[in-house]
Order: C-alpha cells, then structure tokens, then sequence
C-alpha cells in the first residue's frame, strides 16, 4: 500500500516518512532523507537551506515543501559546514606587470556583474617562506567560493595542491595547458613569439636579441621558445649574447637594452617579452641616440594600451587579457550553477601581432 504526499511523490506506507507526525518524531528526517524524496543530490537540498540563488525556483519550493511536511531542521553546526563558503571570488597573483592585473581584474568583474559574487584581489609572493601558509589562511579567512590565478600563480603545482586538498575550486590562466581543460584559460604564448620572429626575419634582420622574463614564469619560457623556434624556421639562431632575462618591468628592460646595445654588432632588432620591457628599451635606444625603427626595431607582448601611446607606435604581440580574466571567471561561475562542464570544455585564445610603427627593415639592407 503506498500513500501521496502534497508535493505528489508517492511514499511506501511502512516507510517511516510516511507515518504520522508523532510517530516518525522518533526518527528525525536528515538530509539524505529530504534528497531522496525530491529526486535531487544533498548538494542542492543544502543550498535551498541556505538561500543560495543557484537552484531554480520550481525545484527550491518543492524541496522547501518536502522539508516542512516532514519536520526536518537542519543541524545549525552541520549547515555551517555544508555552507563554508561565501559569496567571494579571490583573484591570486604575482605579476610584477600592474596593466597585466588591472586588465585580468577588469574582466573577471565583468563576468561577476549581475551574480551574488563580489572580488577579493590578493598579491602573493612565491619565494615567500610562508607562501602556502599565507594562501591558505587568506582562503580559509575570506571563505572564498572560489579563486582565479593568473601567471605565474597559476603555475605554482604547491599552490594547486593546497587548493585541492581544501577543495577551492579554482581556475587557471597559463601559457599552456596545465590541468584539467574545465580548469584552464591557456594563452598560448609560444605561437605568438613565433609570430614575432617571422615579422623581424622577413624584414630582412639577421642580429636580433631578446629580453625574457625571469625565468620562474612559464610564460617567459615559453615566449623564448616560441621566440627561437620562429628564428629557426627562418634559418637564424638567437646567439646567447643576445639573449638577456629580465624581470617583466620598466627597469629591467631598459638596463638589458643597454647591455644589449653595447655589443658588437649591434642588434638592428629586439624582441622584448613584454610592453612594459619594451618600453624600457625605448628609452635605452634613446639615450644612444638611436631611432626606432630606423636603428632599431622594436617588438613588445601583450599589446597593452601603452603601446599604443609610445611613439612610435610600438609593434606588439596581442592577447585579450580582459577576455582571459572573464572566461576565466565565467569557468567558476558555470561550476556553481550546477552545470557539469564537458571534459573538453576547452578555453583557449590565440595571440596576434598587431604590426605598428616600431618595426621596418634594418639600414643595411
């Protein structure tokens, strides 16, 4: 004999959901109880107890009608821990280049605009002592629903570990793909280096350097390699005198291009890893009294606005870093929603050289 409940799920009558209320008192509901009833996961069932926006409004009454007709309350101690996040999203990082994180920052609001969540930006420093240990009490301190890791945070194998192991969803911007493709935004770096190299070979520059990033970032290995295989393909080395790191900022661009500047021969070309380097060895040609391009050539990375406010214009590798910073955080969104994402669920973007006023063809040829 089976009996109906309001709600219209049908109960066996010797179950003990279906006895009268004094009866079934002796055997408190829980919430594995309520899950089963409503055909749901206990997931779903704990955000409905804790007002999460993120189930639909047909499945929350039902499964609030479930709760009242069968008597269930909550463990307050219980639902603190079903529920021990809030509704922060933390950006991590370490990049020594502020447009970089302003840009990445910029997007990921984009994305949160109109959602529950709002952003908790923190800075790390990877050679830190007690880097882990201060991630982690951030995380735990803030509750963080989630974080978004940019370069090369994102890089940190330490970093995801501890996030696994307290289960922070995260994801990842790199240069390659490091983890699951749900997890990542991968930028490929290299092929946009490559680009590069074919630009300045084809302009007819046989001595040509460049100035990386430090070598703790997977994007300045990757430029590097991308960089030389571009030459390659162009039947040139990148010889190692002309081969400088340099630490993504302003003054470590300028003082490579300086060294670099004194060689000989000199480079008719450089390739610097990012604008903010490149803006450096502006102002190292400079002071030689060397024009760009007529003495030199010069190529950035990233294309960000301060190209484009150089003069001359500078030629640069171009990567969407709003767009990167907004998949990235539409990628955690999409988790808390419910949706499983597909396990090709790929988020990928190409680089591409916006050529400019930097670059021509060296004066002797």
């Amino acid at each position: 004999m089976k009996t109906k409940t309001k709600t219209g799920v049908i109960l066996p009558v010797h179950s003990s959901l279906a006895v009268p209320a004094t009866e079934r008192s002796r055997k408190k509901s829980t919430i594995n109880d309520i899950a089963r009833l409503a055909g749901v996961s206990k997931k779903t069932v704990s955000r409905v107890i804790n007002d999460s926006p993120f189930v639909k409004e047909e499945t929350r009454i039902k499964i609030k009608e479930i709760i009242r007709e069968n008597g269930f309350a909550p463990d307050p101690q219980a639902r603190g821990l079903a529920f021990r996040r809030s509704f922060l999203i933390g950006m991590i990082y370490n990049n020594p280049t502020p447009q970089y994180v302003i840009n990445n920052m910029q997007g990921i609001l984009d994305a949160l605009r109109g959602s529950p969540f709002e952003l908790v930006i923190r800075p790390c420093n990877r050679d830190a002592q007690n880097f882990l240990h201060d991630m982690r009490a951030f995380i735990e301190r803030q509750k963080l629903s989630g974080v978004v890791l940019l370069p090369s945070a994102s890089e940190d194998e330490r970093l995801i570990g501890m996030l696994r192991e307290i289960e922070c969803p995260y994801t990842r911007i790199a240069a390659v793909g490091l983890d699951a493709p749900e997890k990542m935004v991968v930028t490929h770096d290299s092929a946009g280096a490559a680009d590069a190299a074919r630009h300045l070979a084809g302009l007819g520059h046989k001595v040509i350097a460049h100035i990386s990033g430090p070598k703790t970032f997977r994007s300045a290995f990757e430029r590097r390699k991308g960089f030389t295989e571009g030459l390659a393909g162009c039947g040139l080395k990148l010889l190692s005198p002309y081969d400088r790191e340099a630490a993504y900022t302003f003054e470590s661009g300028q003082a490579a291009a300086e060294a670099l500047l004194s060689l000989s021969p000199r480079p008719t070309a450089i390739f610097a890893g990012n604008d903010e380097m490149a803006a450096g060895v502006y102002v190292a040609a400079r002071n030689l009294r060397l024009e760009i391009p007529k003495d030199l050539s010069v190529v950035g990375f990233d294309d960000s606005p301060i190209a484009s406010r150089m003069w001359p214009l500078l030629t640069s590798v171009r990567l969407p870093i709003h767009e990167m910073g907004r998949m990235a955080a539409e990628k955690l969104l999409r988790r808390w929603k419910e949706k499983t994402p597909p396990a090709d669920d790929k988020t990928e973007v190409i680089p591409a050289l916006i050529i400019r006023n930097s670059t021509a063809a060296p004066n002797n040829v």
